[in-house]
């Protein structure tokens, strides 16, 4: 399936009937809080599966955070069935729902006990880890969506991103990509 940013992939609360994989372009999975203000749960990179959903519906919404997003989608209960009978799937499956569990784990510390500088690069060094890289991050979400997943705003953002690339610790060839030019010192903030 193809998606534009912004386009809908499944709805907080709709049924949970499938499970998505990401082959290209990005998802962010978020909850609207009863004040309007939107929490992203979680960023899904090329080759991370979501929808992993405990019980019958979705407990987020997904969307894509640009164009030519491009998922693959697999009925739950065919996923279910083969899992049944080939354990080597099963496993997978679990680790899957446990790699899920230690990402939301490590969200919670960073909203709860992290300082802004701390959030951001943890978030780089996560998100260049992710994409099988030490030196580069590329950015397949906006500053708004950063500041919506690491509980920060936008201004804190892009005031902590210019302080980084002021002492050097990152550059920004574009808004879109960080090179990370000095990782120890980035490494020390992601304590």
């Amino acid at each position: 399936m193809s998606f534009r940013s912004g386009e809908e992939v499944h709805g907080e609360g709709e049924a949970a009937e499938m499970l998505y994989r990401v082959t290209s372009g990005a998802v962010r999975a978020f909850n609207m809080r009863q004040d309007g203000r939107r929490q992203i749960e979680g960023f899904y990179l090329p080759g991370d599966i979501f929808g992993l959903d405990v019980g019958a519906t979705h407990h987020v919404s997904a969307e894509a955070t640009m164009n030519n997003t491009y998922v693959v989608a697999i009925w739950r209960s065919t996923l279910e069935e083969v899992a049944a009978r080939d354990a080597s799937l099963g496993r997978e499956v679990l680790q899957l729902i446990n790699l899920e569990w230690r990402r939301a784990r490590y969200h919670a510390l960073l909203l709860g006990q992290k300082s802004a500088i701390e959030r951001i690069a943890g978030f780089l060094l996560d998100v260049a880890r992710r994409q099988g890289s030490d030196c580069v991050a590329s950015l397949p979400m906006s500053r708004i969506d950063i500041a919506d997943y690491l509980g920060l705003t936008i201004e804190t953002v892009s005031r902590t991103l210019t302080q980084l690339e002021r002492e050097r610790i990152i550059a920004m060839p574009s808004l879109r990509q960080v090179r990370i030019v000095n990782r120890s010192a980035l490494i020390a903030w992601d304590v």
